[in-house]
Parts: structure tokens; sequence; C-alpha cells
């Protein structure tokens, strides 16, 4: 019932090693990896770089609605988002990591029924692993801010069968934004008797709390979502796995390293009198290092065409 992706080793070296897809269905390819044993962590990027870093150390990535705000609009996770902008960043990525799973945030949808059907069907045919669809209503958030309103569960059941519908390979990730456990639930038993992929409670405030979603969902693949400063507890891969979480997204951990590291980086600039780091220094990164980095990329795209 769990899944499993192993971390690629670490090296500082090349890309990661994947388990690729067969050719042309990545959204199998994830519904195997929630299918494996023990949990599959998907590491949320937020922009071309941070998702090139994130490729070397893990095989699965989330395209993350909170960071893409933050990066591309520099606006919080309130509903700013338009689609063809998500659309765009997500066949960019999928050119340049042609064999990671890419797990994309698609928020309610974009509202409309039609919409969330066409943006499906766009995010399919460019090479997405899956979505992940919540039930809030408009005005949304951030599903660790408080203020979350949802719709009615039937609104939201009409919503999630027209996307299934619309795909043929792509992976639906049912997600709830309630906060009264008994809705929780209520929706969590009707996630699971859809024909999506998995089911997914944001902000879970507590173990005992998803070990009830855990057992609502029956045999459905179980998502868990962390983001540091959030709702929910802080949990390892080990402890996700004993709860019976199959894949474990990680919105944010490049965003708020890049925010750390850039505000560490142009206060010593600062306090050097704009004298750069030595270029042998222990952490410095120069052109050389970025360049090899990004020329992986173009290796990779390559590659996935022979």
């Amino acid at each position: 019932m769990n899944a499993s992706t192993t971390p690629s080793p670490a090296t500082g070296g090349g890309p990661a090693t994947v388990r690729a897809a067969p050719a042309g269905r990545p959204g199998a390819a994830l519904r195997s990896a929630a299918a494996a044993p023990g949990t599959t962590p998907l590491i949320g990027v937020y922009d071309m770089y941070s998702a090139t870093l994130a490729a070397r150390h893990y095989d699965g990535l989330f395209v993350s609605g909170f960071g893409f705000a933050a990066s591309y609009y520099g606006l919080p996770d309130i509903g700013f988002i338009a689609w063809p902008d998500m659309v765009d960043f997500t066949e960019r990525l999928r050119g340049a990591l042609p064999r990671h799973h890419l797990l994309v945030d698609i928020d309610d949808g974009y509202v409309d029924h039609e919409v969330a059907c066409h943006v499906v069907r766009r995010l399919e045919r460019i090479g997405a692993s899956g979505v992940v669809m919540e039930d809030q209503s408009r005005p949304r958030r951030c599903g660790h801010l408080e203020g979350k309103q949802v719709l009615a569960l039937d609104d939201y059941l009409r919503k999630l069968d027209a996307v299934l519908s619309a795909r043929t390979d792509l992976a639906v990730v049912a997600r709830t934004d309630a906060t009264d456990e008994a809705d929780i639930l209520r929706r969590v038993t009707a996630f699971a008797a859809t024909g999506a992929d998995a089911v997914l409670v944001d902000g879970v405030r507590s173990t005992d709390l998803m070990r009830a979603v855990r057992a609502a969902a029956g045999d459905k693949p179980l998502v868990f979502n962390q983001i540091a400063g959030g709702k929910s507890p802080r949990l390892s891969l080990t402890e996700l796995t004993a709860l019976g979480v199959d894949l474990a997204i990680y919105s944010t951990p490049c965003l708020f390293a890049a925010h750390r590291a850039i505000d560490a980086a142009l206060n010593g600039l600062a306090a050097a009198d704009g004298l750069l780091p030595a270029a042998d220094g222990e952490e410095h990164i120069g052109v050389a290092d970025t360049t090899a980095l990004l020329t992986g990329n173009i290796d990779r795209a390559a590659a996935a065409t022979r």
C-alpha cells in the first residue's frame, strides 16, 4: 500500500538515477511508486534552478503552487496563479528532466470545471506525472493558512469526476482542505470511492487524525504534505511509512533554503565591503559549478531522445 523511491545519492555530481517510466506513461510510473513499499518523497521546486538541484538528489519533484507564486509573481499563495503560467513552467521542467516524477499543484483547477479539464489535458500532453486538485472555494489560500473555505462535497466531486474523465494516464490526487474532523473523514471516504489515484488532507494537525484518514481512505494511496512552519506535525519518512503514507510532499525546502542562503550571502557581501568570497572557499559556487549543473539539463534532454 505504501510507496517508495529511494533518494538518489547526493554525490554532488550528475543527475539522479531515476526509474524511468515507459515512454509516454509518467502517470503510470507515479502510480507504481505509490504502490511500492515505503514512502516516496516529492520535493517542492519553485523554478528551473531549484528543480535542477533537487533532481540530483531525488527522483520525485512537486511543482509547488506556494513556491511558484513566490518566485514567478512575488506574491503569497492566495490564488494569484494563472494556469498558462503553471503549464508553461511544467513544460520547461519536463524538457529538462524527462524521467523524474512531476506532480503538479493545480489549486482548485482554476475555478471552472472546463478550465480544470483543459489544464489536465494540457499537462498530460506535455508529460506531467500527476496533479493535485483541492476542494477549496475562492478566495483560496495555502492549505496551511487560516481562513480556508471548501466547496460543497457534491460540487467538488462533479469537478473531480470531470477531471478524471479528461485524463488517460495522468495521476490525480484528490485533496481536501476541510478543517472539521468529521467533514475531513466524510470527504476522504467519498474521494476514496472515486477513480482518483490518491487522497490528500492538507494541513492535517495530528498523527491521530492521520491514522483516522488512513483508515477512511481504505486501499487508496495516501499523500501527506508537510511544510516548515505549517499546521502538520514534523515527521520523518520512517514515521510516515509507519502511518501508512505513500507519497510525501515537501512543498518548500528549496524556497526556504534559498531565502536563508541569499540573505546570508548578501549580508556577508555587505560586511566584506563588497568583496566576493574567495574562489577556493569551502562554500564557494562559481561560474564553472553553475554551468556544469545546467549543462546536465541539456545532456538529459538529448539522452531522452535517443
